[in-house]
């Protein structure tokens, strides 16, 4: 699991929707599967691939059970019913992320955090080994947050899935982050385990705040606590 962290408009974002072909990178290459990404059909691409983006806007009307089963298009023939296999994912998605009671309820009429949680079975559904997460846990309490996240992490240690997050929580990012990516006004300033980059000075640089970095051992991460912002008084 990768997630990436930084200040806002760091350019957290737009990493991401490089990597899912929104954006054309103006030098350089995307590769997958040792292919440009953007060699790839669309179908193809999406079965290797899925994006759940910051903001998302559900049709109106639309059920819970008929948007997570959208997931399944990549998988689809045209004009040909779903099958027994895109009833079966569709059905381990809502029950993984705890939506399969809200399955005839309209998108509309749910809280915040259920649809997000809607929006994350459609990812699930869409049983891409590769998934990217653009801030996962908004409009979600603490409770789950922590469900989102242990479940995107039991899919990447048990089915082997790619998973890279963006994350704003700094203690999050640090506890489900096999890697850590920093990026910084539009560039990666470092990355790698998250014991082995995380500084009261890393933080002072990037995040403008003053913090500790405690070491307990009786947990494998670092814990950030925040003293004081680093900024100026305005």
């Amino acid at each position: 699991m990768t997630v990436i962290i930084g200040p806002n408009a760091s350019g957290k974002s737009t990493v991401l929707r490089a990597l899912a072909r929104l954006l054309r990178p103006s030098e350089g290459q995307i590769v997958l599967d040792e292919k440009d990404i953007h060699e790839y059909r669309p179908k193809d691409f999406a079965r290797r691939l899925g994006l759940l983006p910051q903001s998302s806007v559900a049709p109106g009307g639309i059920t819970v059970a008929d948007l997570v089963g959208r997931g399944r298009f990549p998988h689809q023939q045209p004009l040909r019913p779903p099958t027994v296999e895109d009833a079966e994912a569709v059905r381990r998605a809502m029950a993984a992320t705890r939506v399969d009671t809200l399955a005839d309820r309209p998108v509309e009429e749910l809280s915040g955090g259920q649809r997000q949680r809607v929006w994350v079975a459609m990812l699930l559904a869409q049983q891409a080994p590769v998934m990217l997460l653009d801030e996962p846990t908004t409009y979600l309490d603490v409770s789950h947050q922590l469900d989102i996240l242990e479940l995107v992490r039991e899919l990447n240690r048990s089915e082997g899935r790619t998973i890279v997050l963006v994350l704003h929580d700094l203690n999050q990012a640090i506890s489900y982050a096999d890697e850590l990516v920093v990026v910084h006004e539009g560039r990666v300033v470092a990355n790698g385990a998250p014991v082995d980059i995380m500084t009261s000075d890393l933080l002072r640089s990037v995040f403008s705040i003053d913090a500790r970095i405690i070491h307990d051992p009786d947990i494998a991460h670092p814990v950030v606590v925040p003293l004081t912002s680093a900024r100026p008084a305005i």
